[in-house]
């Protein structure tokens, strides 16, 4: 029997083929825990060179914010940063990091479902986490940390591996204007504005849900923040500082971008300053 080839049916032949290649054109994830082993391998071979190593957090924040805000934030900047850099995977996120003393209990460790973990152990952990990315190829290994007690680890092992490998390509790269610069600047303009500190305050206070709000309002409870309208100052009792209700969406992508742009110029900075 004969078949007459319609018009019709070659353009969905077309359109099929087409969308094949399409498919496999598309570009794989970032995340190193989404790919395949031969997909790495092909990454690398085809001249990638860099990777992130996101350090977050499980810990306490407040009554109106999830435990794992630094996990999901720092996940998503990573992205954001290994997308604009075009040569760049994102490595798991750390989740287990210092917060303070188990028993008896102190820092966020007070407060239930925090998890900690002790500064040499994180340190151990960074520290093997470079070594074997820098075993599979990777010269550029960037360690970005989403909260404050992550901050001198990160320090000490990038200064440790870059001497240890100072005839070799490989850096570790400590890009500390991730998470203080963009704080810093958005905590001055607040001031300059008319906020006061305690208005302002820190962990889990006005710019940290509004960088959050910015990323996924499903980190913030809503109405456990309705009932601290009004509260000002400090109140460490219940996990937070100065006023969380004047946080915004607007104010959060201002941190969002800001963190990116920090980023990137130290990035290119680094690439540079750690290989004289």
């Amino acid at each position: 029997m004969i078949k007459l080839i319609t018009p019709i049916y070659i353009f969905f032949c077309l359109f099929n083929v087409q969308f094949v290649n399409a498919q496999l054109e598309k570009p794989p994830s970032v995340f190193l825990e989404d790919l395949t082993w031969l997909e790495v391998k092909e990454f690398l071979d085809n001249g990638g060179t860099s990777i992130i190593i996101p350090t977050g957090g499980t810990e306490q924040n407040g009554p109106h914010m999830v435990l794992g805000k630094h996990n999901f934030r720092v996940k998503y900047m990573a992205e954001k940063i290994a997308i604009k850099l075009g040569d760049a995977l994102v490595a798991p996120t750390i989740a287990h990091v210092p917060e303070g003393k188990i028993n008896p209990a102190g820092g966020w460790m007070k407060y239930p479902g925090t998890i900690s973990l002790p500064e040499e152990y994180y340190i151990k952990l960074l520290e093997y986490t470079c070594r074997s990315l820098k075993q599979h190829g990777f010269i550029d290994i960037f360690l970005i940390g989403d909260s404050g007690g992550n901050q001198n680890g990160m320090k000490i092992v990038s200064e440790a591996l870059n001497i240890e490998w100072k005839s070799l390509k490989t850096r570790v790269h400590y890009i500390s204007d991730f998470y203080d610069k963009p704080f810093i600047q958005m905590n001055d303009s607040l001031i300059a504005y008319g906020l006061t500190k305690d208005i302002i305050g820190t962990h889990a206070g006005l710019l940290d849900v509004s960088y959050s709000l910015a990323l996924d309002p499903s980190m913030i409870r809503v109405e456990k923040l309705a009932e601290l309208e009004g509260h000002s100052g400090m109140n460490y009792k219940m996990g937070f500082t100065g006023d969380p209700t004047k946080a915004s969406v607007e104010l959060g992508e201002q941190i969002v971008n800001l963190a990116l742009q920090a980023s990137l110029s130290q990035i290119a900075i680094l690439k540079i300053d750690n290989r004289k």
